[in-house]
């Protein structure tokens, strides 16, 4: 089940150390020390999700694994922006590049045209992401169970905390339930198999039961009927986390606006 994501992360070790030669942790800590002695703020993603009225987190996500190039030529300047103004709640920047074809640098573009949070997706496996994450001006970043030890997780929240981020924990088995009990900000059910990447959003309704009520809880993937939206409002989820949907769309902006308007005539829980 975990070969695909099992690769990932092992470039992702690679990755890393090869970011470090190229930025030196004592840079990368001091330029991160600076901003929040300066007073630069970061917002609050699980306070934005708890009081939008329908809690979409739109992702620009130019490439998958499984899929390929979705929008190769999507820019960062552009989609983000209309996400924002099509009502986004929130926005998911993806910052792999070998995989996603995302960067760091459309985070960093997107970061001055947006006033709502933005997530870090990546797989964030070192301390070092945390404070690349703070530098380039994300919000919040995504932690994934499937690939960290519980402790490990304990260890990038507390840290993630300090340094003013927010934490997603993004799950997909009942085997990483216990997970939930960490001082997380919001609890993600994903609803693609991270080996197999087959999808399938009643998983979101399976696990939702078991996680506990006070947390903000996002359904991720395989998400594109506003019905499904409703349903799983009222299930008790309040973010949901939407890319593909968008962003195989002419204009991803527009294709949000266009659900949003679907949802605001329906009587969403």
């Amino acid at each position: 089940m975990k070969d695909v994501l099992d690769e990932i992360v092992a470039w992702k070790r690679i990755e890393v150390e090869q970011q470090k030669e190229a930025m030196p942790k004592r840079t990368l800590y001091a330029a991160v020390e600076k901003m929040m002695a300066d007073g630069v703020e970061s917002r609050s993603m699980s306070k934005a999700l708890n009081d939008d009225a329908h809690g979409i987190i739109a992702e620009f996500k130019r490439k998958s694994p499984s899929k390929g190039w979705i929008k190769e030529e999507g820019k960062p300047e552009v989609i983000p922006p209309s996400y924002e103004q099509n009502g986004a709640a929130a926005l998911s920047i993806l910052t792999d590049e070998k995989y996603f074809g995302g960067s760091m640098e459309f985070l960093k573009t997107a970061r001055p045209l947006v006033n709502i949070p933005i997530l870090r997706k990546d797989f964030i496996i070192d301390e070092f992401q945390l404070f690349q994450a703070r530098e380039i001006g994300a919000d919040s970043v995504l932690l994934i169970a499937a690939d960290l030890k519980k402790e490990e997780v304990r260890t990038l929240t507390a840290l993630a905390h300090e340094l003013k981020l927010e934490v997603l924990l993004e799950m997909h088995s009942l085997e990483e339930l216990d997970y939930a009990e960490l001082d997380v900000d919001m609890l993600g059910i994903n609803n693609r198999n991270l080996g197999t990447f087959h999808t399938d959003v009643q998983n979101s309704f399976d696990m939702i039961s078991r996680l506990p009520e006070e947390k903000v809880k996002v359904s991720e993937s395989g998400i594109g009927n506003p019905e499904t939206i409703k349903l799983l409002r009222a299930a008790g989820y309040r973010g949901f986390l939407m890319g593909e949907h968008f962003m195989k769309q002419p204009t991803p902006g527009k294709a949000l606006g266009d659900l949003i308007s679907k949802l605001d005539s329906r009587v969403v829980g």
